[in-house]
């Protein structure tokens, strides 16, 4: 730690927080407007999942195609409504900011990291940038499994799904914004899962050796958060069981390497 942090006072640490604040809350600001005038193309990105020739249908024929199979996802439509007056216009100011805080999301980390590095030993300086390289790389993988893979499917099954053919489902614009919204983050923070063994192995919590041992269960375990996060069907089952179950074992290697260096 540097002499200038350990003088510094409270007031002055207060400030430099106010200030950091202040910068991050520009930026998220920035980005949120920038968001909010380009909506043809943030909102054609935002509502790509609803058409029935999103990619990720076309991936799966395409390597089903190529391993033999002749298999087409048959066409849906599911309509999105506003019921209030105003809620397609505050959809697109809460969208704006969800999507400002997300691109802001680099330049929060980097002004965290330099708020807190005074603080740090050289020891923990010195793994804590290559930490927060991964934790936000981890991140973005999260959102864009949620972007490609589990939203997409949760949004055709529950769309179309109907209890009788005298019920059609219609979806809220506000609903359909809060439930990406809400899958991004959990897929967002269900992939930090390697880092979270890292810090508990660091602390000895946890072991590459306890975690190996109870591999089989940790399977089932996933298996069933995964299907508490997606809808009832196998095919969404297996594309978010195989990532979990693979940040599983990542974090086994981790866990063993953070061993070998105690």
């Amino acid at each position: 730690m540097s002499d200038s942090n350990q003088m510094m006072t409270f007031g002055g640490h207060l400030e430099v927080l106010r200030r950091m604040l202040f910068r991050i809350l520009i930026a998220i600001a920035v980005f949120a407007v920038a968001v909010f005038c380009f909506k043809d193309t943030t909102f054609s990105i935002l509502l790509a999942p609803t058409d029935s020739g999103f990619c990720l249908y076309r991936w799966i024929e395409t390597f089903l195609a190529r391993m033999g199979y002749d298999f087409h996802f048959s066409p849906f439509e599911v309509d999105l409504i506003a019921t209030d007056l105003s809620s397609q216009f505050m959809t697109h100011i809460s969208t704006s900011l969800y999507l400002g805080f997300l691109c802001a999301s680099p330049y929060i980390l980097f002004e965290l990291f330099r708020f807190v590095s005074p603080a740090l030993y050289d020891s923990e300086r010195r793994y804590s940038i290559p930490v927060l390289v991964i934790v936000y790389a981890l991140f973005v993988i999260g959102v864009l499994m949620s972007y490609f893979v589990l939203f997409p499917v949760s949004f055709r099954f529950l769309g179309t799904y109907s209890v009788a053919e005298k019920v059609h489902s219609t979806i809220t614009l506000d609903s359909y914004i809060s439930t990406f919204v809400t899958l991004t983050l959990v897929m967002g923070v269900i992939f930090q899962l390697p880092v979270i063994a890292f810090f508990l192995a660091k602390i000895g919590i946890i072991e590459s050796e306890m975690l190996a041992k109870y591999r089989q269960y940790a399977f089932i375990i996933i298996m069933v958060v995964a299907a508490v996060i997606t809808p009832p069907d196998l095919m969404t089952l297996v594309l978010v069981t195989v990532p979990l179950y693979l940040l599983y074992e990542l974090s086994i290697l981790v866990t063993r390497r953070v061993g070998t260096k105690v």
